[in-house]
């Protein structure tokens, strides 16, 4: 019996046209884009929805995370010249999805006419598109299904406080989704190691919405619908998290800096970045880094990191590809893979 390993054959992506840049803030906040920058690495961001800053404008329906999903697979599946009805699966991983029920992977399967695919939503935070691409790839190896799509995308702007200087001039929207396929050649996901530590749970999340504090007059007042993060500590445990287990899943297949032709990290932070990269002995021009132009898009920020490799000429067949991720949870992990396309 042959023995499939999972490919990523394709990839799509969305961004909202609208930006919001660090001199915005400016206007309402008290920041300043020196400040922003030398802490976070970010000068602009994207956001779907311009009232966000502008409070005038007719209000209008939200497009929702699953326009962003659902533009990213058309892109994916155009540019690998098949239709949509041939998907066995849709993983959408966010932590916005459009509500809590239907899945946002559903909505995305109608958008788009996969009706031969069935779907779920995975929320791992930051780390989400990570764990759903190692769920999809395991799919492929079984023999169960031959194409299956994974998309990571967030509209983080609908759940910040946007008076709240320290959390709304991190997140941007956006997200892109990959293609997996079955190959027996050596390309694809090689290894993956992933952690939680759910004693992090209360240093990064939004308190209410779901059972525990179902949505009333009191948690609307109390601010309770918006991203509450205690920053030093998520900073400390990410620097730490990403660092080691990136370095760990290097050790694990003999690979060392010089082997690594491109370390595609979560964006969350250029200082966390630059740690990682320090731990891991590789060389900074084979880091991808689009922190400065999209913010942390959460669950958008790999996907987003490919396309952007790819573009660039950064990514090519038979590199050596590390992933690392750290979210919400705590949630981490690493992966490697062999570029194959």
């Amino acid at each position: 019996m042959s023995k499939f390993n999972a490919v990523i054959t394709s990839i799509g992506h969305f961004l909202p046209e609208q930006t919001l840049t660090n001199f915005d803030f400016e206007k309402f906040l008290e920041t300043s884009n020196e400040w922003i920058l030398e802490r976070t690495g970010i000068s602009e961001r994207r956001i779907m929805d311009k009232r966000i800053i502008n409070k005038t404008l007719p209000l209008n329906e939200s497009l929702g995370v699953s326009y962003i999903g659902t533009q990213a697979a058309k892109e994916c599946l155009e540019k690998r010249g098949i239709s949509a009805e041939e998907i066995d699966l849709i993983i959408f991983c966010t932590v916005t999805p459009d509500m809590f029920f239907p899945a946002t992977a559903c909505l995305v399967q109608n958008n788009i006419g996969a009706k031969n695919a069935w779907g779920y939503d995975l929320s791992a935070g930051c780390s989400g598109f990570l764990y759903g691409l190692i769920a999809g790839c395991q799919f492929i190896k079984s023999g169960m299904h031959k194409k299956v799509l994974v998309i990571g995308a967030d509209l983080m702007t609908s759940i910040l406080n946007f008076e709240d200087r320290n959390n709304c001039i991190l997140f941007g929207d956006g997200g892109g989704c990959v293609l997996l396929e079955p190959t027996e050649e050596n390309f694809g996901l090689l290894d993956f190691s992933c952690r939680v530590d759910g004693s992090g749970g209360d240093f990064l999340k939004m308190p209410a919405g779901g059972s525990k504090n179902p949505p009333s007059h009191e948690t609307v007042d109390k601010k309770m619908h918006y991203v509450h993060q205690e920053g030093k500590t998520v900073f400390k445990f990410a620097v730490s998290r990403m660092a080691d287990v990136s370095a760990e899943i290097m050790e694990k297949n003999n690979l060392k800096g010089e082997d690594v032709d491109l370390f595609i990290p979560h964006q969350a932070n250029i200082r966390i970045i630059d740690a990682c990269v320090k731990r891991m002995g590789i060389d900074a021009q084979k880091v991808m880094i689009n922190i400065q132009k999209y913010g942390n898009t959460t669950a958008g920020t790999l996907p987003l990191g490919m396309y952007d490799a790819i573009n660039e000429g950064r990514l090519k067949k038979g590199d050596n590809l590390i992933l690392s991720v750290f979210g919400t949870g705590f949630t981490w992990g690493s992966a490697y893979l062999k570029w194959g396309f």
